[in-house]
């Protein structure tokens, strides 16, 4: 795990387009994990402001979301369906049709799940997934006692993640508390893996995400077993960390040697 500390949420949002935007240089048929929340929504005006100057280009993506609510609408504000539309995919070259959501919808939801794991798998699985992580430590909607080799699946959300997303429906009558998200597992499968986390109150998910043990208390340690997994965080975020200095330093020894590199 590759642990980046930056000043504040601009570059940790910036740093977070820029390994995007690298890995569409390299491969433009790229499958792209996506996540949604409030953490993502800077990077996905960084990518938008990149397609606009012609730097880049979404059509021969495809995406794969990590989770949606149960019993919203897809066209419903709340949905993630919409969040994506509205925030995203509506202002960038990318084929609808190459956009995968958990469906919300399903009369099915168990076949569905399986689907969704059988699409990935088809596509040749996720290239770059991106994630937030919640104050108890979920990554998705893979809360605290989910299974560390879980895939796919319908799952109930957990009171704190109710309580700090309920902002968002402050002008509706119902909110969900069951949703289809990616499994640990799933997103372990993922080749690269970036975590954006900004703020006081990610600390502690933070710290138990680099620095705890391994446990399903907190999904998001689970990313401490993947080969290839870069967290970005800023240093509200990064208060807790007891070596925060040595992931410091590390960076500055690897600047130091490529920037050698390059002049050699």
């Amino acid at each position: 795990m590759r642990v980046i500390i930056l000043k504040d949420s601009g570059e940790v949002s910036d740093y977070g387009a820029d390994i995007f935007l690298d890995q569409l240089k390299d491969k433009k048929d790229s499958v792209l994990g996506l996540a949604t929340g409030s953490t993502p929504l800077a990077l996905y005006k960084k990518l938008m402001e990149a397609f606009r100057k012609g730097e880049v280009s979404f059509s021969d993506t495809t995406t794969f979301n990590l989770d949606e609510y149960i019993g919203l609408d897809n066209l419903d504000p709340n949905s993630y369906q919409y969040y994506m539309n509205r925030e995203f995919f509506e202002h960038i070259d990318i084929k609808k049709s190459n956009t995968f959501i958990p469906p919300s919808d399903s009369f099915d939801p168990a076949e569905a799940c399986l689907e969704f794991e059988r699409k990935i798998e088809e596509c040749g699985g996720i290239d770059l997934q991106l994630l937030g992580v919640g104050r108890n430590g979920h990554i998705g909607f893979n809360e605290p006692s989910s299974a560390l080799s879980s895939r796919t699946r319908v799952t109930v959300l957990s009171k704190s993640s109710i309580l700090d997303n309920a902002r968002f429906f402050k002008h509706s009558n119902f909110q969900p508390n069951l949703c289809i998200t990616m499994g640990v597992g799933t997103i372990l499968d993922s080749r690269k893996i970036l975590l954006l986390a900004t703020g006081h109150n990610k600390a502690k998910a933070i710290r138990d995400c680099i620095e705890g043990p391994l446990s399903a208390s907190s999904p998001a340690s689970a990313l401490q077993m993947h080969a290839s997994t870069i967290v970005v965080v800023d240093e509200d975020a990064a208060a807790l960390l007891e070596h925060r200095d040595f992931y410091k330093n590390v960076e500055r020894v690897n600047d130091n040697f490529m920037r050698q590199k390059v002049k050699s």
